[in-house]
């Protein structure tokens, strides 16, 4: 009888306790697309990006207009001359290739390092949401199937107002 007393007390503890916890919501892709950050960094990455595009439309013009040539001359040209330019066409169009392929890396590179500021910015701003008013979690909505939005408050205005967002 001793034991389901102290039993009894405890599931009451535990429930009162439970209900005293807070719990926290945050819409973390909507904190970020109203960061000045953000937009800086997707204009940033969107130059970058042109340049490269640039780039190599440059080297593909070249490796086509090689290749209209040697078309035109390939006729007349010793057998050497003929290896020779074609080689040179291969060569460039495996630059070209490479040239994509490292692009390609350095955009990626270039995007990770500048999202992992940003993410990093509202990380701390929804660490200290959290200290600030107690919370035991704060989670994100886009990561959850499902979050109770009356047991739960929603910090998102609160992170924005923390970073200096409207």
């Amino acid at each position: 009888m001793k034991k389901f007393i102290i039993c009894a007390i405890c599931a009451f503890c535990g429930l009162f306790t439970a209900n005293a916890q807070k719990f926290g919501h945050v819409n973390l892709q909507e904190v970020m697309q109203a960061m000045p950050e953000f937009t800086e960094a997707q204009n940033e990455l969107k130059k970058l990006e042109e340049q490269y595009s640039n780039d190599l439309k440059q080297m593909q013009d070249e490796i086509q207009r090689k290749a209209e040539a040697f078309d035109k001359e390939q006729a007349t040209l010793p057998d050497n001359i003929k290896q020779r330019r074609q080689q040179e066409i291969q060569d460039s169009y495996q630059k070209y290739q490479e040239s994509l392929q490292d692009n390609q890396q350095a955009l990626q590179k270039a995007e990770q390092e500048k999202m992992a500021v940003i993410q990093q910015k509202m990380l701390d701003a929804v660490k200290a949401i959290g200290q600030e008013g107690g919370y035991v979690y704060i989670m994100t909505t886009n990561s959850i199937p499902y979050i109770s939005t009356t047991l739960s408050t929603d910090v998102t205005a609160q992170v924005k107002t923390k970073l200096g967002l409207k």
